[in-house]
């Protein structure tokens, strides 16, 4: 039986399932966009920071010291599953009114590559349970993480859900997010490999991979939890939000310096064009045009 919880709470949850990669001794080519697992010191003094990622002009020093090899934690691997007998890839032809082209894991892939995972598409989509198990167990033996998402009115979560709950623990948890639904997590397989089911909807989709994996994701590659880059701003409309659930509206910082949420939130073309995620808490209702109000920039750079 799944439950309501915060936001805050399943980012916890989830981010306790991401455990820091391992280290490993990279040529420095590989080391390139990993993360330093610890300080390069020179005199003492550390001038690439444990954590910290590597850009071409740290693989130029490192071998400038002579250095072939950094200790670095690798990119995680993803891989992103959709699921669902009414999904068609694009390209193809929809057989009648219920079919729907799949979107959510060409973002999902492309995302978690930008946040600096090395991720993999599965180009198959699943219809049934046996397929779908098979596909998982496939991809256990290269995945640091599994991220699977269905239909568009979320037909395909319980046949997701089920299938995963014969392969390791499962929780269903609902999070008190405004265009959200149900979501499922645990560990699977013989490693404990941790597995997310998203909601279908694209709208849904995408505010799960910005709030619950990009930070997974972020933990595994850097060993550490960053939060978000945000800043308070003021917003240039008002707004209402329903009471007792948290809204990420999409958003557009203006010229001037203020924020003003985009039309037709509805919309999918939003998700295209904010450049911010507006954020109205649990227990605010309304927001008046000049109050001060929490963005979460987007593609900003990752981290």
């Amino acid at each position: 039986m799944d439950e309501m919880i915060s936001v805050a709470d399943l980012q916890e949850q989830l981010l306790n399932l991401s455990k820091p990669l391992a280290a490993l001794d990279l040529p420095l080519l590989d080391a390139h966009g990993a993360t330093l697992a610890s300080d390069l010191l020179i005199d003492g003094t550390p001038v690439i920071k444990s954590g910290q990622l590597i850009d071409s002009t740290q693989i130029a020093l490192a071998a400038s010291l002579g250095l072939a090899r950094l200790p670095c934690r690798p990119h995680p691997r993803v891989v992103i599953i959709s699921a669902g007998d009414d999904l068609v890839e694009p390209g193809s032809k929809l057989a009648d009114d219920e079919d729907e082209f799949e979107s959510n894991s060409w973002f999902l892939t492309t995302f978690a590559r930008e946040v600096g995972a090395h991720a993999f598409r599965v180009h198959t989509i699943p219809e049934t349970a046996e397929q779908l198990k098979v596909i998982i167990e496939d991809q256990l033996v290269r995945a640091d993480l599994i991220v699977i998402s269905g239909e568009s009115k979320d037909e395909s979560f319980d046949l997701i859900t089920s299938v995963i709950s014969k392969l390791g623990q499962i929780t269903i948890v609902t999070p008190a997010l405004a265009e959200s639904s149900k979501h499922s997590f645990g560990l699977i397989g013989p490693d404990q490999t941790p597995v997310v089911v998203l909601p279908g909807d694209p709208i849904g989709n995408f505010l799960s991979a910005e709030l619950f994996i990009k930070p997974m994701i972020i933990r595994m590659l850097t060993g550490v939890v960053t939060a978000a880059a945000s800043k308070k701003i003021k917003l240039s409309k008002p707004i209402t939000s329903p009471l007792g659930k948290s809204q990420y509206l999409r958003g557009e910082i203006n010229s001037d310096g203020q924020v003003s949420p985009l039309e037709a939130q509805e919309s999918l073309i939003t998700l295209s064009i904010a450049n911010c995620l507006i954020e109205v808490g649990e227990k605010v209702e309304k927001l008046a045009s000049g109050d001060l109000v929490r963005v979460i920039e987007l593609n900003q750079g990752q981290h």
